[in-house]
């Protein structure tokens, strides 16, 4: 299992580049990347080349920038199979979602070892969450065929692959706060993150 954070976007509506924004003095894209390294062999950054050498991040250069979320998630699935060819599964998450834990990581991970299906992602009252998520190295191809047919919404990608859905009742022990998937869009939501998180820990 690989992790990949995804970090290609261009946070406009947060005003600035919310990967750098710190929580509890640590910024998100680091965060997210030790999160990420508590349940996967190796942990790699999909963004601009360079754009985070500033504090340490090796990046694996996205190849459509600017494309959204689905072109970074087949960069990630295609440095996989490039890098390592016994590698299965890569686990996928967002920058920006200060609430994951570690335990809904473990169960996401373990779910995805004993599944049939090419892609194993929750459903939470918003919808499918496909950034925070586990896929498989060989739904790469699928979706990169989807990708090149114009397809730029990764829900509709993932109708090229089989999909394993994890519904409230799998996730939920897992989201006390009712926050496990929720992400920091704006300047509003990171302050709301902020708050919270300071409270839980006095």
């Amino acid at each position: 299992m690989r992790g990949y954070v995804l970090a290609g976007g261009g946070s406009t509506r947060f005003g600035r580049d919310k990967a750098l924004v710190e929580i509890d003095g640590k910024p998100m894209l680091l965060r997210m990347r030790e999160l990420l390294a508590t349940v996967a062999s190796e942990v790699n950054v999909v963004t601009a080349p360079a754009k985070y050498a500033s504090i340490g991040v090796h990046s694996v250069a996205d190849r459509w920038p600017g494309q959204g979320p689905l072109g970074g998630i087949i960069t990630a699935l295609r440095h996989s199979e490039a890098d390592d060819s016994q590698c299965q599964w890569n686990l996928m998450v967002s920058c920006d979602m200060p609430f994951l834990t570690r335990e809904w990581m473990v169960f996401l991970v373990q779910r995805a070892a004993d599944s049939a299906a090419q892609v194993v992602l929750p459903r939470s009252q918003h919808g499918p969450e496909p950034l925070c998520a586990c896929y498989k190295t060989t739904a790469g191809r699928a979706l990169q065929a989807a990708f090149e047919a114009g397809v730029r919404k990764v829900t509709q990608a993932l109708l090229e692959v089989q999909t394993e859905v994890l519904d409230e009742a799998d996730w939920k022990r897992f989201d006390i706060g009712g926050r496990l998937f929720w992400n920091m869009n704006t300047p509003a939501e990171y302050a709301e993150a902020r708050r919270i998180l300071k409270a839980a820990h006095t």
